[in-house]
């Protein structure tokens, strides 16, 4: 796999984890809590597979083998940075619906 197609590798997991997890919101914020800790699930392995694409990467600039970094590659770090951050937010919204949902749940018992 040449460069370029390994940064644009990085690009696509990147935005389908991104999209997984503001999935996840969606899902959670419908009282879908299964399915939403579902979609985390998945945008956990797009990152895994855009970060195992980063780690080869470094360990080709760790061997002396490094390139160019081009705005592709920014962009696609920024893709990747920015996926991390709304899966782990993601993660929080899940768990914060959920606890609304009980306390609604409690409330209306009472």
């Amino acid at each position: 796999m040449s460069y370029d197609e390994i940064v644009v590798d990085i690009i696509v997991n990147g935005g389908n984890a991104r999209s997984r997890a503001m999935e996840a919101i969606q899902l959670a914020k419908a009282g879908k809590r299964d399915e939403a800790l579902e979609s985390i699930e998945k945008a956990g392995e797009f990152l895994e597979k855009a970060h195992n694409a980063q780690t080869h990467l470094i360990q080709e600039e760790a061997a002396g083998n490094g390139k160019q970094v081009t705005l592709l590659m920014v962009h696609a770090q920024d893709h990747l940075m920015n996926a991390m951050t709304v899966r782990d937010i993601a993660c929080e919204f899940v768990d914060m619906y959920d606890e609304l949902s009980q306390v609604k749940a409690d409330s209306s018992i009472a």
